[in-house]
């Protein structure tokens, strides 16, 4: 009987469930869409129950469109949007607000209140920055906003975790409360150095110990799913063995495991990570030291840009501005205009991420004239994306003092060629694509299958990789830096418009 991997993939838009075979190949995916709230601006929702009911309905799904029982499943793995925040009541199980997502900024003025001090200290045991972005002010907001909360926690009734805490909670029945180090880290209250919760921080922002989940590796058994999870006709118990944000699980799934190698995953926002192995590198240019993975008894870290808006800028010309009715048709239209006109979009729809860090930024468009068609948006809109993931890749050669050999890229842009022929000149630097872009997806199983031997080691693994193509620079330096100095002007121009229109 054929064993599979089931990988939960439970990402800002849309959940996932995927089966994997110990080829590496993908068997089935289910895939459905849930709600985006959001009642202010700036405000970025989710309801935790329906991302569980979108993700359970999936996993069923997947599982009917390849014909397989729980019986064939050896394990499942989970790998999640990161940084959005839910607390639930520990007697009831439901949320006690809606889910705050990782782009929500309702936190911006409370961030920017914070001393020299405090910023430091936060700089320093986390390798973060205290920004709206990750769950420590989040979590604050909704014990300080939500009726009763803090006398709930203080009765130790709340439970805190980000999607994938809440998703083994369901798994599992409500038995299994953890989390672990790579997503425990992105929360502003995990210290890198103990890679464990810290009073200090916990202090700083007014958060209870006692809401936070036991911290467990990336890739081990966390308990059992609960009786009739697949159906009432099929009580199997399958073991939940994985657990790991969406940006690390990527790098894992690139099989990014050495010292200096780097990937770039385009989703809704555009992800850059660079291992550096069991060294904390922490950077002078405006980027993250996060970790990697916990995996095989050792923590390794990665140095980390976010760019908020990617994916979303396409969307963004798709439904609002309507000038394309589908993602695809942005490569077509690229390519119609082959003028010298510099147009630059700057998606700063819910301000910049790094290396900017300017929460009041916001979208601009430069550089057009009485000869400026669509087909120049479209097209300045995609290279925005690309100019983003570059101004982290500068970043990082900064902060490691070398340059990149290569960038591996993944995530749904990446089958845009006019997108990764752009990458690669304006970074010069190759540009490599594995056939399997379900990266994300496949790091996740990967650590669920290595957790119950169904691989024996990650060299077993290197022999599912293989390459779709490898983009090499088409244009000289002197070119590519004058087309990013026009960027860099126009990002200029976008920073601090909130405040400075006020």
């Amino acid at each position: 009987m054929e064993k599979y991997i089931v990988t939960l993939d439970e990402g800002t838009t849309s959940a996932r469930t995927l089966v994997t075979n110990k080829k590496g190949d993908i068997v089935s995916i289910a895939q459905s869409e849930f709600p985006q709230y959001f009642p202010k601006d700036g405000w970025v929702e989710h309801d935790a129950n329906e991302i569980w009911n979108t993700q359970r309905s999936t996993f069923t799904q997947a599982l009917g469109k390849a014909n397989i029982t729980g019986e064939q499943i050896s394990a499942i793995g989970i790998t999640n949007q990161r940084e959005t925040a839910v607390i639930w009541n520990k007697e009831n199980g439901l949320p006690i607000y809606n889910a705050i997502v990782w782009q929500d900024t309702r936190t911006a003025k409370y961030c920017e209140s914070m001393g020299q001090k405090d910023v430091d200290m936060v700089r320093e045991k986390t390798g973060l920055i205290i920004n709206p972005y990750f769950s420590g002010s989040k979590v604050k907001w909704i014990l300080d906003n939500v009726e009763g909360a803090r006398q709930l926690a203080k009765e130790g009734k709340l439970m805190f975790g980000t999607i994938n805490t809440w998703l083994i909670y369901r798994l599992t029945g409500g038995e299994v409360f953890i989390t672990d180090h790579a997503n425990a880290q992105r929360t502003l209250m995990y210290n890198i150095h103990t890679n464990d919760w810290d009073d200090e921080l916990l202090e700083l922002f007014d958060i209870p110990r006692s809401i936070l989940p036991e911290i467990k590796s990336c890739s081990e058994v966390y308990g059992k799913s609960y009786a009739g999870l697949i159906s009432k006709q099929d009580m199997t118990q399958i073991p939940v063995c994985s657990s790991i944000g969406d940006q690390q699980s990527a790098l894992f799934g690139q099989l990014c495991l050495n010292d200096g190698e780097s990937k770039i995953t385009y989703g809704t926002g555009c992800f850059i990570l660079m291992n550096t192995g069991e060294k904390r590198v922490m950077s002078t240019h405006g980027l993250l030291t996060t970790i990697a993975c916990a995996y095989d008894g050792k923590i390794t870290y990665a140095l980390e840009g976010s760019v908020m808006v990617a994916g979303s800028a396409i969307q963004w010309l798709r439904d609002n501005l309507r000038i394309v009715y589908n993602a695809v048709e942005t490569e077509w239209y690229a390519g119609q205009v082959t003028d010298d006109r510099r147009v630059y979009v700057v998606p700063s729809f819910t301000g910049l991420g790094s290396p900017y860090w300017d929460a009041y930024s916001r979208g601009g468009i430069f550089g057009l004239d009485r000869g400026t068609k669509r087909e120049h948006i479209v097209r300045a809109t995609l290279e925005a994306i690309a100019y983003q993931a570059n101004d982290v890749v500068n970043a990082m050669q900064k902060d490691i003092k070398k340059d990149l050999k290569f960038l591996k890229v993944d995530g749904g842009a990446s089958k845009n060629k006019f997108l990764m022929q752009f990458q690669a000149d304006i970074s010069q630097t190759n540009v490599v694509k594995p056939v399997n872009v379900e990266t994300t997806a496949m790091g996740a199983a990967y650590l669920a299958g290595l957790a119950v031997g169904y691989w024996k080691n990650v060299d077993e693994i290197r022999k599912n990789y293989k390459n779709d193509f490898e983009l090499k620079p088409t244009i000289d330096k002197k070119k590519a830096d004058w087309l990013n100095k026009g960027w860099s002007t126009a990002v200029e121009r976008t920073f601090s418009w909130l405040k400075d229109i006020e």
